[in-house]
């Protein structure tokens, strides 16, 4: 089993928030949702991405942010744009003022911004929580990964585009699907970019002999595995496998299974 499955397996949208923004002008919106994870592609125009201690990013069209949350942060038109509209957990829009903006910035279904012709535009989903599988995938990411146009399909983003702004049967359903898809790709391809920052199982696959283990471990966690059990499933004897294993994933094999073991069960708790 490829071991990118384990670790971009777990995200499941369930009626997640999305939404196309379009705006034009000195615009800025401080999003304060405490989603576990956001992710934006930029459609048209220029959108600037500050959060606190770091430095402004510049992303334009076909650009993929990948941001972790739950800290702050504002997209805007400018590097230092102050923002004139702030976004807070229950997806509650206000403006400076404190008045309520969502029904004012609505433009039909699924849009919502300053501008219903907006030339800066892009497409924003935010995943609640993901549970403990999908915090493997936040873990393998930094707190702001941005990845250039081309990093994902764009048919996806035009298909997700016009769910999101067309009142279909199962709308929500489907939003949630193509959001994952949109996230897997991004993932998928942050990873390929930066393979020093995988998690070192992930690169545990140069080595035949821990990822035969990891493979039993993932596929079989019910299994009541002892070291000379997996052993003996890697054709390997018990001081070869330890050394191993410790070697590639950074972790003796048992440790690693109660870890593995925990992170399913806090997931099938929730």
């Amino acid at each position: 089993m490829d071991p990118l499955v384990h670790l971009i397996d777990g995200p499941r949208a369930h009626s997640a928030f999305t939404l196309r923004v379009v705006m034009s002008g000195a615009w800025g919106v401080h999003i304060r949702d405490e989603a576990a994870l956001a992710v934006v592609v930029v459609t048209d125009g220029r959108v600037w991405l500050r959060r606190e201690g770091a430095e402004p990013v510049l992303t334009g069209p076909g650009d993929v942010l990948l941001v972790r949350g739950p800290e702050p942060y504002v997209v805007s038109g400018g590097p230092d744009t102050a923002p004139t509209t702030v976004v807070h957990a229950d997806q509650r829009c206000v403006g400076l003022d404190g008045e309520e903006v969502r029904l004012t910035m609505s433009h039909g279904v699924g849009t919502w911004g300053n501008d219903p012709e907006g030339t800066d535009r892009m497409i924003i989903g935010a995943y609640a929580d993901t549970g403990e599988i999908g915090r493997l995938a936040l873990s393998a990411l930094p707190p702001l990964a941005v990845l250039p146009a081309g990093s994902v399909d764009a048919s996806v983003v035009a298909l997700l585009t016009r769910e999101i702004t067309t009142a279909r049967v199962a709308q929500s359903a489907l939003n949630d699907r193509l959001l994952d898809c949109l996230l897997v790709m991004a993932v998928r391809s942050w990873l390929e970019a930066h393979p020093d920052s995988a998690p070192s199982w992930l690169s545990a696959r140069h080595d035949p002999v821990a990822a035969r283990a990891l493979d039993l471990v993932h596929e079989r966690p019910h299994h009541p595995w002892t070291l000379d059990s997996l052993a003996r499933e890697c054709a390997v004897s018990r001081a070869t496998l330890a050394a191993r294993f410790q070697r590639a994933v950074g972790s003796p094999p048992m440790t690693y299974l109660r870890t593995w073991r925990l992170t399913l069960a806090c997931d099938l708790l929730l």
